[in-house]
């Protein structure tokens, strides 16, 4: 797989809306997307999920209640099971260069 699928000039703008504290995860998930050593199948299941959750039309309307939200809490469980699969140290530093770059830490 191609790992130039995501442009992070386009991720880097919607990060700088949402915050640093939300950045964080999404640099890391953004690393492992990229790193090669992420095999194909984890990649198009968290690609998978993470569109499903920005998606506007759920298989089940979030306005069902009870059954709403839970397709997304499916999606949402594969893409942290798959993150927690595949993050190493490395990919932990290269995301928060990115962050710190993106956010410079307040100086204290």
């Amino acid at each position: 797989m191609e790992p130039n699928f995501i442009e992070e000039g386009v991720l880097q703008q919607v990060l700088l809306k949402a915050g640093r504290a939300l950045a964080k995860p999404a640099l890391e998930a953004f690393e492992i997307l990229l790193d090669e050593s992420t095999p194909g199948q984890a990649r198009l299941a968290m690609l998978g999920a993470l569109t499903y959750l920005i998606m506007p039309i759920d298989l089940l309307p979030d306005f069902i209640a009870g059954a709403g939200f839970s397709d997304d809490l499916i999606a949402l469980t594969a893409v942290i099971n798959i993150w927690r699969s595949h993050l190493t140290p490395q990919i932990q530093m290269r995301a928060q260069l990115k962050l710190d770059k993106w956010f410079p830490p307040s100086s204290q």
